[in-house]
């Protein structure tokens, strides 16, 4: 069973960090791409961060270039997302999500070609 569980939310002020982790289990990770979405209240997810399964960065939301990183641990199966000068307009459920179809998987959007999906962990920023 592919399971995608993220964590690592929390309340924090503007200009904090966290880092979320996005640990995945039954499926074989290198093979899938990963990708860091959010949604926002009143608002349709949107894609944050994603990688290819070889690892390299095939997109960043203009809104987050220069204060999140994303990175893996392929010996442990999880992905990382550090967050740096946190704004409120970051406030959000993070999610992690992956997909084996990397050809047909958009990360500029609400995730069209993810197939799995975790439960999402909570990001609030505070002014």
């Amino acid at each position: 069973e592919v399971q995608l569980v993220e964590s690592g939310g929390g309340l924090v002020q503007a200009g904090g960090s966290l880092r979320l982790s996005c640990a995945a289990s039954g499926f074989t990770f290198d093979d899938y791409g990963i990708g860091w979405f959010r949604t926002a209240p009143g608002k349709e997810r949107e894609g944050v961060v994603c990688i290819s399964s070889s690892d390299e960065i095939i997109y960043y939301a203009d809104s987050v270039k220069g204060r999140f990183t994303i990175s893996s641990d392929n010996a442990k199966k999880t992905i990382y997302l550090q967050m740096n000068s946190l704004k409120p307009e970051d406030t959000a459920l993070y999610y992690c999500a992956a997909t084996v179809t990397e050809d047909r998987a958009v990360c500029s959007g609400p995730g069209w070609g993810y197939d799995y999906w975790g439960q999402g962990t909570q990001v609030t920023v505070s002014s």
